[in-house]
């Protein structure tokens, strides 16, 4: 099958480098500075679990996670943008879509793996400093949209390094849009902008925050399907004798 095929060779090069390194390092520093924002804040904050997210993910999902998807996704194209790989990527005896399905599937694992370490982190730390049992269920939910945001970021980093031979630029991107998310969630438009919705699901503002379910799935899906289609339309384009 041809996206098996796809979806193996994305592995072969995952395994020989130390991208993954990012998501396994990463996630300490916010889980850090989190944890010792909210003891040193217990003054105005209510012990317990969801104030302890908050101030997990208001480091996280704003700045540091955009940033480890980003460069997970630039890692991706780099090796075709490099020399004239081009050449090889689209004579390959595979469809297009197959392509870049594998790594859109591979960067989905990506946003279950890096959310997965926010919230295991989150359940360590709140385990050290005694919170007791911690609430499951809405761990669950958290997980679930944030990780549904997480995929609307890759989308739109993964057709930005497909465009952008530049390694550091889409990066960049990524750190000012989560920036610009934060302020858009905050006067209320949050669904219109792809860097934020990893907040907005996560819900790291607030984690009690009644989220909007159908406006937020329709949002990932316009923003996925989007970026999906136009990367297809460039790969379709895009003349591999000119590489």
């Amino acid at each position: 099958m041809a996206l098996t095929r796809a979806l193996r060779a994305e592995r072969l090069k995952c395994r020989r480098n130390p991208v993954w390194l990012v998501f396994l390092i990463l996630p300490l520093f916010p889980a850090f500075l989190g944890t010792m924002n909210y003891l040193n804040n217990l003054s105005l904050l209510t012990p317990g679990w969801e104030n302890l997210w908050s101030q997990h993910t208001l480091f996280s999902s704003y700045f540091f996670l955009p940033a480890e998807l980003a460069v997970f996704c630039a890692w991706q194209w780099r090796l075709e943008h490099t020399d004239h790989n081009w050449n090889c990527f689209l004579t390959a005896p595979l469809p297009v879509w197959s392509l870049y399905l594998a790594k859109l599937l591979l960067a989905m694992a990506v946003c279950v793996l890096a959310v997965g370490s926010i919230l295991l982190l989150y359940l360590l730390c709140g385990l050290l400093i005694g919170l007791g049992a911690p609430p499951l269920g809405m761990l669950a939910d958290w997980f679930l949209f944030g990780t549904l945001g997480a995929i609307a970021t890759c989308a739109v980093q993964l057709l930005l390094s497909l465009v952008i031979r530049s390694f550091p630029i889409p990066v960049g991107i990524a750190l000012l849009g989560g920036i610009a998310g934060m302020l858009l969630t905050a006067r209320g438009y949050g669904l219109l902008w792809p860097y934020a919705l990893l907040a907005v699901g996560i819900r790291a503002n607030n984690p009690n925050l009644v989220l909007n379910r159908p406006l937020f799935l329709l949002s990932c899906a316009v923003f996925v399907g989007l970026c999906a289609a136009l990367s297809l339309l460039f790969l379709s384009r895009r003349d591999a004798a000119a590489e």
